[in-house]
């Protein structure tokens, strides 16, 4: 039933149906949570915005077409994305856009089958959990690989446009990756992007940002540098970032396990009593023993690499040890 239309002298305080529905904790976690990225912050905040004032101007009874809500993240690995689509879905939740506010995240291996009949069973199975909250489509153009005839990805992605159409009241689909291939892979699919209302560009980090993100994990963890150590790690980020592989927060963190991994074994091997401090300090050695900071050596024709280089024979681990 359509509601009156409001009164021309009707008011809404906006600022209080922000506070109500909770929509400023949201966003004020996800300002803690991630570092910088000014510009992907201010983007929710306009589809925060755009949402409230849609929610408002249906109850006044004001005619409006509901807001398309299928989104694509782009941007490098370990930049937020996944973190911004968990807070997306609370802000959809808590503004009554979707029913439950999940987050439910796969990619092309957990869409598409192997054999005939088989993607359509799995595709309505991830589409069934998903259901009242939000699909996280992460490196989304892998589901589209032309070069295949016989590959079942279209089925797929045919399956996610009819849902996206004719229950998008009741699910909100991320699609997240590089942005060139994002952008080949809509090319290809003009259906899809179509569906797509909102684009958000996370950039990579600065130094500095990582620095800081390096320093927030390590205090979550009850860790800290010392000062030379803290140097060294700005030169690591130096020379990790010039490499293949580089992954902003994610090679952060991979790189501080690692340096935990070596200040275990310094204290261990050092064999004499050791205070909470100790246990709790990465040095300039813990950082510097890095292989980014030593060159390979050159290796004789048909001669194993040594263990640093160890990647070419196990690809799958690739991208993890880059980062050591």
């Amino acid at each position: 039933m359509t509601q009156p239309l409001a009164a021309p002298t009707d008011t809404i305080d906006l600022a209080a149906e922000y506070r109500e529905a909770g929509v400023a904790d949201v966003l004020d976690r996800l300002d803690a949570e991630l570092v910088g990225l000014a510009p992907v912050k201010r983007r929710v905040r306009e589809i925060a915005a755009l949402l409230l004032v849609d929610r408002v101007r249906e109850r006044l009874g004001l005619a409006s077409t509901p807001p398309s809500l299928h989104m694509c993240f782009t941007g490098n690995p370990g930049t937020g994305k996944t973190t911004l689509a968990l807070r997306m879905a609370e802000i959809l939740q808590r503004l009554g856009y979707v029913r439950k506010g999940h987050v439910v995240a796969v990619t092309r291996d957990d869409l598409v089958g192997q054999f005939i009949g088989h993607t359509a069973p799995k595709t309505k199975d991830v589409l069934k959990r998903a259901m009242g909250g939000v699909l996280f489509v992460d490196e989304a153009y892998y589901l589209f690989r032309p070069e295949n005839e016989k590959d079942y990805g279209q089925e797929a992605i045919e399956i996610l446009l009819q849902v996206m159409e004719n229950q998008r009241d009741d699910l909100v689909v991320i699609l997240a990756g590089y942005a060139d291939r994002m952008d080949r892979f809509f090319e290809s699919n003009p259906g899809m992007k179509s569906r797509i209302a909102h684009h958000v560009e996370f950039p990579d980090y600065s130094n500095a940002e990582l620095a800081q993100i390096a320093e927030r994990m390590l205090a979550d963890w009850n860790y800290r540098f010392d000062a030379a150590g803290r140097a060294a790690f700005d030169d690591y980020l130096h020379h990790r970032r010039a490499k293949p592989h580089f992954a902003n927060a994610r090679s952060v963190r991979n790189a501080l396990d690692r340096m935990r991994l070596r200040q275990a074994l310094r204290l261990f091997d050092g064999a004499t009593p050791v205070a909470a401090d100790d246990l709790q300090i990465l040095t300039a050695a813990d950082v510097r023993a890095s292989r980014h900071f030593h060159p390979t050596p050159p290796t004789l024709v048909g001669q194993a690499p040594p263990e640093a280089d160890i990647d070419a024979y196990d690809p799958d681990r690739i991208p993890e040890r880059s980062d050591y």
